[in-house]
């Protein structure tokens, strides 16, 4: 570990010598990528000398319990030496966990695509509630959210939308929000005050770039459509809508956000080659045996990984089986908590 720890320094060093150097042409992303990787060796070394420097005051308080006949400065040593253990095992299980091989892809950006489930005009008002609760952790987090594209509901509420999350490790962070949502609340239209049950589906993907997906303009059909609003109603006198079929997998992505139909076609790109790298990366996982259920399944309420029951306050994800209150909180963007309870287990 000693080695290792030096090895890492060294690393480190070299980095802050490269990120102060000046002159030569500012390459944003290699910076990004440097600053990221200095922030990792940041954390392993600092849990690594703290922990060295907890082994010595145990050392000492292990002397003084042996040597020392004075009761009380025993007394002393020996609560401090449980209390100095304690924290030791807890640095040392953060250390092995900065240490385990990291999913390549968790540095990554995201692509959040949220649905409207089972629910009708509820589930699109909750999948609306959804977007504004991930828009605002982004905030908290200092993360920039884009809408890539949208489709609006009669209710306010939001059909289908697409979004692109970009900052520190968000697709690592991000990816436990994949799976169906349920929400259980009373609607505002609902006069006799029943409750009800709706979902949301959130497929979290790791965002590609042009490098990580090579795209062939033969094996794509690109067809073009009149952009509409909610109820079918037109919101452009022009074909600038974008609909882009992958021919190998079938896969097909659409934007209409845009008035542009060159812009259309660059977020229809960029959500495709974001879709094609998470399934190459499923197929490489399933070929070393880790099969893993589809993200989303088909928004039925049996296939829920969480609940928002807005009578109790109360939210509970149920792949780890904890709850949390202040429902209002979360929606507000205090989602930032489960998440990192989730990344924990």
């Amino acid at each position: 570990m000693e080695q290792k720890i030096k090895e890492f320094k060294k690393e480190y060093e070299k980095i802050n010598k490269e990120l102060g150097q000046t002159g030569g042409v500012f390459d944003l992303k290699k910076t990004r990528e440097l600053s990221q990787r200095q922030n990792e060796l940041s954390r392993i070394i600092d849990k690594y000398e703290k922990i060295e420097k907890i082994k010595k005051q145990i050392k000492g308080d292990e002397e003084i319990i042996q040597k020392e006949k004075d009761q009380d400065l025993i007394k002393l040593a020996e609560q401090e030496l449980e209390k100095l253990t304690e924290e030791k095992k807890l640095l040392e299980k953060k250390l092995a966990d900065l240490l385990k091989p990291q999913d390549p892809l968790n540095k990554k950006n995201a692509i959040i695509e949220i649905r409207a489930g089972a629910g009708g005009d509820e589930a699109a008002l909750f999948a609306a509630n959804l977007l504004r609760m991930y828009s605002r952790f982004a905030e908290k987090e200092n993360y920039k959210m884009i809408i890539l594209n949208i489709s609006r509901a009669d209710s306010g509420g939001v059909k289908e939308v697409v979004a692109e999350m970009n900052g520190q490790n968000v697709y690592g962070k991000m990816k436990q929000e994949s799976g169906v949502h349920r929400v259980q609340r009373i609607p505002t239209t609902e006069k006799s005050g029943r409750i009800h049950t709706s979902t949301a589906s959130v497929a979290v993907l790791p965002k590609a770039e042009e490098v990580d997906v090579k795209i062939n303009s033969a094996d794509i059909k690109i067809d073009v459509f009149r952009s509409s609003g909610p109820g079918g109603q037109s919101v452009n006198t022009t074909d600038s809508a974008i609909r882009i079929t992958h021919l190998s997998t079938g896969i097909v992505v659409s934007c209409q956000d845009e008035k542009s139909q060159l812009k259309n076609k660059e977020k229809a790109m960029k959500v495709l080659r974001s879709k094609l790298l998470s399934q190459k990366h499923e197929k490489e996982n399933q070929r070393r045996g880790e099969m893993r259920r589809s993200q989303i399944g088909s928004a039925m309420r049996s296939e829920k990984i969480r609940t928002y029951n807005f009578p109790q306050d109360r939210v509970t994800d149920h792949r780890i089986g904890k709850n949390w209150h202040n429902l209002d909180k979360i929606m507000d963007g205090g989602v930032g908590e489960i998440i990192k309870a989730l990344n924990k287990n």
